[in-house]
């Protein structure tokens, strides 16, 4: 083995590889080239825990495909992360191309542990090497042990960040909450609720009121002050060592997780896959994996089948169906769900029911999970506000509601689904097939676009914040398919210019 000898025995081993690839390498060249250093270093394939690259390289084809071939995350990290790394066998040409000396090394070495194979090169014939790789490697047990690497995006910027504080008159299409809500009848109960604000909050009833929404007992729920919360709680209580999210989605649970000092894998979707979930691409020593469904941003819903595959005995799965109740029917929920080993769904009342400030979701899981999460809570984490919202959110009379509006909401998107298609010959792509009520949008050059399209009075969701998402992608809301009408022609005449 290059490097110091092994530090354990090989299936004790965590093993990160760093790769770095020529535009246009062959897939299979990079693979091979991996595969090639983890075995004449004397570890199994399985040891390979990740692959780690420069992020301008993180949509590389050649490198995307390795890991999904070897069915680990591929972890990046800016140039400026990998260039405070010292590294053995520095290079000129690959500080210039990428700023920093080498790709390999110093994204293996950043992954954590120490270097076991230094950078080598692939060895076609005929023609110059494409690839390079490097490994290094830590010790199982200590796996999570090492401070967790600064994430290359902002994991803290969501949609409201687009519509508040320059004081423009906006069409908010960048934040998920349904338009024209709360609804007044919604208003009137939290409005009733306020007489009693004396009194501490006393949950109970808005437990047993969900429990019985879902056909579940109430020691399989648990109420929190919003989706978010959850993944705080999560986060802070589950003495997890191998995290993994699957991206792009939501980012509050990989920060949440990270806060808590937890080191987390990624698994990235592909767009030439639909950004549909693979749950192959997950690795087995993942003892938390989460996932959404419909996930956001892209709007995809992923069989019950697809996501309940990766549930394992000592693993953790968390679904978040922040969106399920806008999908016509609820269908691939996993919410009443008791026979899925590790299940943990969490379910959001502020986006259907337009309470972002009020905070009110809750949390499914069997009872020990429950009492685990409720044990990190603080005392009356949900105000009586809230817990009368959720009573009534979860009534006959509000699923009724929340029924139409998802069908409402279907329409609508079909509607702006097709006004995009029209817009195809500009570069504009939708992802579908969508059904959530939000579109992810590739547009080129979508920064500027994004600032044309406020100085036309519209405010949509920047898409580079997400992992696995470049720098040409949006979210936008689904409205009224007047408002739709408008955000189409301004979108038409800023992709135009």
């Amino acid at each position: 083995m290059s490097g110091a000898g092994k530090m354990t025995p090989a299936e004790d081993v965590v093993l990160v590889v760093g790769v770095g690839a020529c535009e246009d390498a062959p897939a299979d060249e990079v693979l091979g080239l991996v595969r090639e250093a983890v075995r004449e270093a004397g570890f199994p394939e399985g040891a390979v825990a990740k692959l780690a690259t420069v992020d301008v390289k993180g949509e590389e084809p050649a490198i995307v495909r390795a890991a999904q071939w070897l069915g680990v995350p591929l972890v990046t990290y800016s140039a400026r992360e990998l260039a405070e790394v010292t590294v053995p066998n520095p290079t000129a040409r690959s500080r210039a191309a990428v700023g920093t000396p080498s790709v390999a090394e110093a994204a293996a070495l950043r992954g954590g542990g120490r270097l076991l194979v230094p950078k080598r090169k692939s060895a076609p014939e005929g023609r110059p090497p494409m690839a390079t790789c490097a490994i290094a490697g830590r010790p199982r047990a200590t796996a999570t042990a090492t401070a967790p690497a600064p994430p290359a995006h902002d994991l803290r910027h969501h949609g409201d960040a687009e519509v508040r504080d320059d004081g423009a008159d906006l069409t908010d299409l960048a934040v998920n909450v349904r338009s024209d809500t709360p609804p007044a009848w919604l208003k009137e109960v939290i409005a009733a609720s306020l007489d009693g604000l004396a009194a501490y909050p006393d949950g109970r009833a808005a437990r047993e009121a969900v429990a019985a929404r879902h056909g579940l007992t109430p020691d399989r729920v648990l109420l929190t002050s919003g989706a978010a919360e959850a993944f705080v709680l999560l986060a802070r209580a589950l003495k997890v060592r191998h995290p993994y999210v699957v991206h792009p989605q939501f980012t509050e649970p990989e920060a949440a997780l990270r806060d808590a000092g937890h080191e987390v894998g990624r698994v990235l979707l592909r767009e030439e896959d639909g950004f549909r979930l693979d749950p192959r691409a997950v690795p087995e020593e993942a003892d938390l994996v989460v996932v959404g469904n419909p996930t956001n941003p892209t709007s995809v819903l992923h069989p019950t089948t697809s996501v309940a595959e990766l549930a394992r005995p000592g693993r953790v799965l968390v679904v978040d169906e922040a969106f399920m109740d806008a999908v016509p029917g609820e269908r691939e929920a996993l919410a009443d769900r008791t026979d899925v080993p590790g299940l943990v769904v969490l379910r959001s009342l502020t986006k259907t029911w337009g309470l972002a400030g009020l905070r009110i979701g809750y949390v499914l899981a069997a009872p020990d999970l429950i009492a685990a999460l409720a044990q990190a809570q603080p005392l009356w984490p949900v105000s009586s506000p809230a817990l009368a919202a959720a009573r009534a959110c979860v009534s006959p009379r509000a699923l009724a509601e929340a029924g139409h509006a998802a069908h409402r909401v279907a329409a609508d998107r079909t509607h702006l689904l097709a006004g995009l298609a029209d817009l195809a010959p500009l570069g504009v792509r939708a992802v579908g097939p969508a059904e959530g009520p939000f579109l992810l949008i590739r547009v080129p050059g979508a920064a500027g676009v994004r600032e044309r399209l406020r100085g036309r009075g519209f405010a949509v969701r920047r898409g580079d914040t997400f992992p696995g998402l470049g720098p040409d992608w949006i979210r936008v809301a689904v409205r009224d398919r007047g408002t739709s009408d408008r955000f189409l022609s301004a979108l038409a005449a800023t992709v135009r210019r």
